[in-house]
């Protein structure tokens, strides 16, 4: 008698650029990536990006969640929570639902946090920035502006 086996489902795998790496161009991933090498171009995970401490990332990112140790400039466009590690250094449009930044991280440049409503959520997924919607309660309470924190040296 033949015995049947039921595979268990893949688990979600991690995708590696490796220290010493360069890419260029487009990138698209349906699980989790981690850059420690360079890419110049754009990064779209469904997963969650990790930028190592050594990674750098020249260009636009797009994900659910994202862990950044390493260098990012350009912008990063998080749906859920973006972690900014002690070593992070981050050059432009950060857009995120949550955002948690530890001691020694850099961000140079604007910050837009809080709930993504339908519409511009799917303008973020589709990755067409320039026609992002501004919700209009943040539009009427507060003026848009960008902010610079460094830590102290």
């Amino acid at each position: 008698m033949a015995k049947n086996i039921n595979s268990a489902p893949n688990p979600s795998q991690i995708n590696l650029i490796a220290s010493g790496t360069t890419l260029e161009g487009t990138l698209t991933a349906k699980d989790d990536i981690r850059i420690s090498g360079k890419l110049k171009g754009t990064l779209r995970v469904e997963g969650k990006v990790i930028i190592a401490q050594e990674g750098i990332v020249e260009g636009d990112v797009f994900a659910t969640d994202a862990d950044v140790a390493g260098t990012l400039i350009g912008e990063i466009n998080v749906k859920s929570l973006l972690v900014l590690k002690g070593s992070a250094k981050v050059q432009g449009t950060v857009r995120t639902t949550r955002l948690i930044v530890e001691e020694g991280a850099v961000i140079d440049g604007s910050c837009e946090m809080g709930q993504l409503d339908k519409s511009r959520a799917e303008v973020l997924k589709s990755g067409n920035i320039t026609s992002v919607p501004k919700p209009a309660a943040l539009l009427e309470t507060k003026p848009k502006g960008t902010f610079s924190m460094m830590s102290g040296e």
